[in-house]
């Protein structure tokens, strides 16, 4: 019997791991930090534990709570999702415990990109989980080389995410520009509107699609306004899984330029699907994209960054992208990594 214990945030990414890899164990504990309504066949049980420090007495109700689990289950891994304050503490609780259960920890980006420069607190709390994990994975080269620069230690680091299915939907491609990414300041959705603002004047024929939702909505509903364009920019909310495959199949660029990113899956599906991908100069997105070749980095937001797509060969940069996914950007290719790691650890117990 091979059992898992697995310890995240309440969200889609963690589910969507769940699911990844609910096959190779016979039971899945999962934690998350509040209630969730996820059920899968060989979930055995399912806990919400608290992990906020904003009241310190918290510290050790949170590890206590997670001593009573550990204690109850007996997992054969521990797997956790993010570094985050419940990544610390599960670890806190388990060291308490002195039980000598494998700990893997896959990084999300901001974790060790934003979080270490919140403040010294922050960073000794991501230095001590990669100082404590047994096994870590990133999803792009960048991000495990930061994950290294934040310890002595030397990590044990595989580079894996959590892959896409790839779908054929036969529609034809449209004068469409898609943007996807959360409606937060990070993903610099205004100079996205701002940039087709200023393509629109040369192609009229063309619309801006914007998916997802968050705090800057009602402002970027405004800015299309203020600036004249709303007639030319559509604002879906969100979408479920079917109709943004159909978004992507439907543009011919697909646009997202965060301020700081690791491997989005979003630029895996946009690949996948034949869109061109406008993209940030981020470090992460240059292990997908060559400028020029296969998609476009942009080097200035305050530019009109789109005209540039359209000077590309999107027949063969579709191809490319295509290749590049079924190489290293399926659910099946990545899958069978986290595999190997599970392979690895268990044969070693």
């Amino acid at each position: 019997m091979k059992k898992l214990l697995l310890i995240g945030s309440n969200s889609i990414h963690t589910f969507n791991y769940y699911k990844l890899v609910e096959n190779y164990f016979d039971e899945i504990v999962l934690i998350t930090v509040s209630k969730n309504e996820f059920e899968a066949p060989n979930l055995t049980d399912k806990y919400a534990v608290n992990p906020s420090l904003k009241n310190p007495l918290n510290y050790f109700i949170a590890v206590k709570k997670y001593q009573t689990i550990l204690t109850k289950e007996r997992p054969d891994i521990i797997h956790i999702q993010q570094i985050a304050t419940y990544s610390f503490l599960i670890i806190k609780a388990l060291k308490k415990l002195k039980l000598q259960i494998p700990v893997v920890v896959t990084a999300w980006g901001s974790d060790i990109l934003v979080n270490p420069k919140r403040g010294w607190l922050y960073q000794k709390m991501v230095q001590y989980v990669l100082n404590q994990g047994n096994v870590f994975t990133a999803d792009a080269q960048f991000l495990s080389d930061e994950m290294q620069k934040l310890t002595p230690k030397k990590l044990s680091i595989i580079i894996a995410n959590f892959g896409i299915n790839v779908m054929n939907i036969p529609v034809q491609q449209e004068n469409i520009v898609y943007s996807n990414r959360l409606h937060k300041s990070l993903y610099r959705i205004d100079k996205i509107i701002i940039a087709f603002s200023k393509f629109v004047q040369q192609h009229s024929d063309w619309k801006l699609v914007i998916a997802s939702a968050g705090e800057e909505t009602d402002n970027l509903k405004r800015l299309c306004k203020t600036i004249h364009i709303a007639s030319k920019v559509e604002f879906l909310g969100w979408v479920d899984p079917y109709a943004n495959s159909e978004n992507y199949a439907k543009a011919k660029i697909w646009v997202s330029i965060p301020e700081s990113d690791a491997t989005s899956v979003s630029l895996l599906e946009a690949m996948s699907m034949g869109c061109i991908p406008v993209v940030s100069n981020l470090p992460a997105n240059k292990e997908w994209i060559e400028d020029g070749r296969n998609g476009i980095i942009v080097k200035d937001v305050y530019s009109e960054f789109l005209s540039e797509a359209l000077l590309l060969d999107s027949s063969e940069l579709s191809k490319i992208n295509k290749k590049l996914i079924n190489q290293k950007g399926t659910k099946e290719v990545n899958r069978k990594l986290f595999y190997s790691i599970y392979d690895e650890i268990l044969t070693h117990q």
